[in-house]
């Protein structure tokens, strides 16, 4: 099933980070005041992926404001979303990077303090908000949160895909990590000699890659430190934040042992489901709905009638 990649309007801002970068927001206006969804993407999405399309209509049709944040690297040119705008500093985005997360959160919830503030993370982006979530218990910015399709377990992720139907993912995946990260050894020639861009190029695993570009290029020894340190599995239990987390038993980036052990550690704050089917950020009811979205922002809206 298709969809289309413009579902809602935006007005895209841009906005200078503390270490000279920008990241790129794209904002769905809606009445002041009224709750405001925050909404992170997955792997290589962006503003522009389908899932985040479906929340932030949702959001809209609630008469929620929304907003999208653009990874580094991810942002999409609206007159071609084929095209991706490169970011002026030399790193890229990955699976723990929690700091322009933290930015934007404290930026928006300044900007309007009065209003409720929703985060919404898929994939990579629900990994994000966890770890966040985790490493912030105390904060007070977002009300409710939810979490679709995330890996838990990078390492065990990495693993899984290695095998069977996980490679079809990572070959697409693959294609445009290596574009970036050729492109950014190619601007920032102090940053390549970081990497190993012979090896990047040339894995055809995503723990090959993260352990030449993505571990050295952001301060980890390699993949298995990145892994160590970013994966939310570590994090879940400090979360205080309400937040509902929905993954599926068959989902391909992950063993489904992996969402017994993060049900295990999740704090009493999380509301843990698994449905038998699913597979990665699917959830397509027999109706045509999709069901997770739903299912997330619903749950979001009873939190605020509390």
């Amino acid at each position: 099933m298709t969809r289309s990649r413009r579902q809602v309007p935006f007005r895209r801002e841009s906005v200078e980070t503390p270490d000279g970068d920008e990241l790129l927001l794209d904002h769905v206006d809606g009445p002041p005041g009224s709750p405001r969804l925050l909404v992170l993407h997955g792997l290589e999405g962006s503003s522009y992926s389908v899932y985040v399309q479906g929340l932030l209509a949702g959001a809209r049709a609630r008469g929620w404001r929304g907003v999208a944040v653009n990874f580094r690297s991810c942002a999409r040119r609206p007159e071609n979303l084929s095209a991706w705008l490169p970011n002026r500093r030399p790193r890229l985005y990955h699976s723990g990077e929690t700091s322009d997360l933290d930015f934007v959160v404290r930026r928006l919830s300044s900007e309007d303090p009065g209003a409720p503030l929703l985060a919404a993370g898929v994939s990579l982006g629900g990994n994000v908000l966890l770890k966040w979530l985790g490493e912030n218990a105390g904060q007070s910015a977002i009300f409710a949160a939810a979490a679709i399709s995330v890996p838990y377990d990078l390492g065990a992720g990495a693993t899984h895909m290695d095998a069977a139907f996980g490679r079809f993912y990572v070959r697409i995946f693959l294609k445009s990590l290596r574009v970036k990260a050729a492109d950014l050894a190619a601007r920032f020639p102090k940053a390549a000699e970081r990497i190993d861009l012979t090896r990047a190029l040339s894995t055809s695993s995503f723990r090959g890659f993260d352990d030449a570009a993505t571990g050295p290029l952001h301060g980890f020894t390699g993949a298995a430190d990145y892994y160590a340190r970013s994966s939310s599995l570590g994090f879940i239990g400090g979360i205080a934040t309400p937040t509902l987390c929905l993954s599926s038993g068959d989902d391909p980036f992950l063993p489904a042992r992996v969402l017994e052990e993060a049900k295990a550690r999740a704090s009493s704050s999380i509301d843990f489901r698994t449905t038998p089917r699913g597979g990665h950020i699917g959830f397509v009811s027999a109706s045509g709905r999709f069901w997770a979205e739903e299912t997330a922002l619903e749950w979001m809206e009873k939190k605020l009638r509390v």
